[in-house]
């Protein structure tokens, strides 16, 4: 008992170090109840402390245009989305995005609050479809992670790396040759951003509906996770949490106990069911906001929910008049509170 007790300690200690969190909070973090309470998805709430909410992003953006115009109603909606942290995504390489990296994660220390940041800019990014783009080359793609890592020097961020890129390549959307290159670059990722104290990284795994934790384990393997602090889970996605717990335990075993993070944001309802013409990752009706975003999940190996797709922003254009991905949807934005 006095063991582990002792592990327990160290495991917060650790945490509280490397995400700026109280000692308190990470005990709460490192603690695994042998009877945890289930997940609900409770109501929206103020934003939680240690997570660092960018004033930046479109719906905060959006919320401030709100109250200007004096659309009181509708911004107490969006208002449920816009005061919760959420992660900040670099998808290019266009001048001054290391700058605006800098600026990000000098602006979180300052409050004493941790930032997220999806990096989504590997070559033959989501296999040239909705979000097709990335880093022409290899080489060009080493430059862009350096230069991250260079900006984030000195500061904490918990860093999601490359939302679907192991999935696509272990789904077959990539040649033998092509996706043997994605797990190095990927690789080289992970060692080149975890040599900045203070930088967690989360090496995207996909969702439980996608790849089964066995095919997915040694990939993940090769792209460096087991040197990662660990992976995410259900980035963009809506799986439930209790299916995403079930599912990053079964690859945490598989991955020497490495750590995970889970997308809450729009999981509320779980998935959209499977029907003719149905898009089910793009703009589904009727999903809900999920858990809001915390470090304090009370689970041993689960480090945070996070809001790591940002809710309100589309998934693309892919019907119903939805803007490109990527871009604010007010409609869907509303919808995702209820309202």
């Amino acid at each position: 008992m006095a063991r582990h007790r002792y592990r327990r300690g160290r495991r917060a200690r650790l945490l509280a170090l490397l995400l700026g969190v109280t000692t308190a909070a990470a005990v709460a973090l490192a603690h695994d109840p042998a009877e945890p309470a289930p997940l609900r998805t409770p109501p929206a709430a103020r934003p939680v402390a240690g997570l660092y909410l960018d004033p930046g992003g479109l719906a905060p953006r959006y919320l401030r245009n709100l109250r200007k115009s004096g659309r009181h109603r509708e911004a107490a909606v969006i208002r449920r989305i816009a005061d919760q942290p959420a992660a900040t995504w670099f998808t290019d390489a266009r001048p001054g995005f290391a700058d605006r990296a800098r600026r990000l994660v000098t602006a979180a220390s300052t409050t004493g609050r941790v930032p997220v940041v999806t990096l989504y800019f590997i070559p033959h990014r989501d296999c040239r479809q909705y979000s097709a783009g990335g880093a022409r080359s290899a080489q060009s793609y080493r430059n862009w992670i350096s230069s991250m890592a260079g900006a984030m020097r000195g500061h904490r961020a918990m860093v999601i790396l490359e939302p679907d890129a192991v999935a696509q390549a272990v789904s077959g959307c990539l040649g033998p040759r092509a996706a043997a290159a994605r797990y190095t670059l990927l690789a080289h990722a992970v060692d080149t951003l975890r040599a900045q104290p203070g930088v967690a990284v989360y090496l995207d795994a996909g969702h439980p509906g996608w790849v089964s934790a066995a095919r997915m384990a040694p990939a993940l393997r090769r792209s460096g996770a087991t040197r990662a602090r660990g992976f995410a889970l259900n980035v963009a996605n809506f799986h439930t949490t209790d299916t995403n717990l079930r599912y990053g335990t079964e690859l945490s075993r598989l991955l020497a106990g490495r750590h995970f993070v889970v997308d809450t944001s729009r999981n509320g309802n779980g998935p959209a069911r499977r029907g003719r013409g149905d898009r089910l990752w793009c703009n589904p009706p009727g999903r809900r906001l999920g858990h809001v975003p915390t470090l304090r999940t009370g689970r041993e190996l689960v480090d945070a929910y996070l809001w790591v797709k940002r809710p309100g922003e589309s998934d693309g254009a892919c019907g119903g008049g939805a803007p490109p991905a990527g871009q604010w949807y007010p409609a869907y934005a509303r919808s995702l509170t209820g309202s």
